[in-house]
């Protein structure tokens, strides 16, 4: 089992960024994988980045060449860099990590507005 917990999200005005983290309570580096998604106001949660044990990393449409993921497996931390926010990136973002199973962080809340 993992614990996951998030920080490092806030309020940031449009074109500016953040840094988000997820810190694992166990190492991540036999994790097949881990992942950021978000979910804003009445939609659904989506993937937004995700990156394999191998370091290969995958992110969504609406993100590429604006936010990276990025792996510390000496901190046992996952790291979403978000640059050139948008008010449409404003969301709760959460942590996942898949191994064995699959398991969730609380979230952290990133509102984007000036």
């Amino acid at each position: 089992q993992v614990q996951l917990v998030e920080s490092g999200g806030g309020l940031v005005q449009p074109g500016g960024s953040l840094r988000p983290s997820c810190s694992a309570s166990r190492s991540i580096f036999t994790l097949n994988a881990m992942a950021w998604y978000r979910q804003a106001p009445g939609k659904q949660r989506e993937l937004v980045a995700s990156i394999n044990s191998g370091g290969s990393t995958n992110s969504a449409d609406s993100v590429k060449g604006r936010f990276t993921i990025s792996r510390d497996n000496a901190k046992n931390t996952v790291y979403l860099q978000m640059n050139s926010l948008k008010p449409e990136d404003t969301a709760v973002y959460y942590c996942k990590a898949i191994g064995n199973g699959s398991y969730w962080g609380q979230g952290t809340q990133v509102t984007v507005s000036s």
